[in-house]
């Protein structure tokens, strides 16, 4: 089966990220804001569809919309309820359309993601697949870019 999304704890990738929004508090607007961004640049360059879930009852003030993201799906859970619970029913929603990867370093939530036939990633190996693919694509639109420049000047 073919990945269909990525079920992001944003909270458990914030923590394990340090260099994302250095000197900024992990449960800031701008903290979240720069995972938010970073994690729609690894979606543009995957086209796999990507859920960050945080718990708390809505964005702290400050926060943009979830709206504002076309490209991320942002999900708050609400008062009574956990990011690990609602990341655990949309695994075993979306298990009859393909698989789904859950990125979080809470082990009994791998397990439990697993076990309704999900894949599991700890942060540190999202993090890295993640600054890998950027590398690649900003790689690929440097040697891109030599070529189109040097076909430029040799049609001139």
């Amino acid at each position: 089966m073919a990945l269909v999304r990525i079920l992001v704890d944003g909270y458990s990738l914030l923590h394990s990220w340090p260099d994302l929004a250095p000197g900024q508090p992990r449960h800031s607007a701008t903290a979240r804001e720069e995972l938010i961004n970073r994690l729609t640049l690894y979606q543009d360059a995957t086209s796999t569809p990507i859920t960050v879930f945080f718990d708390g009852a809505g964005p702290r003030s400050g926060s943009p919309p979830a709206s504002a993201h076309a490209q991320v799906e942002v999900l708050y859970s609400r008062a009574g309820q956990t990011a690990d619970q609602m990341i655990e029913r949309v695994a075993h929603r979306f298990n009859p359309y393909g698989e789904v990867l859950v990125v979080t370093d809470d082990h009994a939530e791998r397990d439990t993601v697993i076990s309704v036939g999900g894949l599991a990633s700890g942060c540190a190996n999202f993090i890295q697949t993640v600054q890998n693919t950027l590398a690649d694509l900003s790689d690929e639109i440097k040697t891109h870019n030599r070529r189109e420049r040097h076909r430029f000047r040799s049609v001139r």
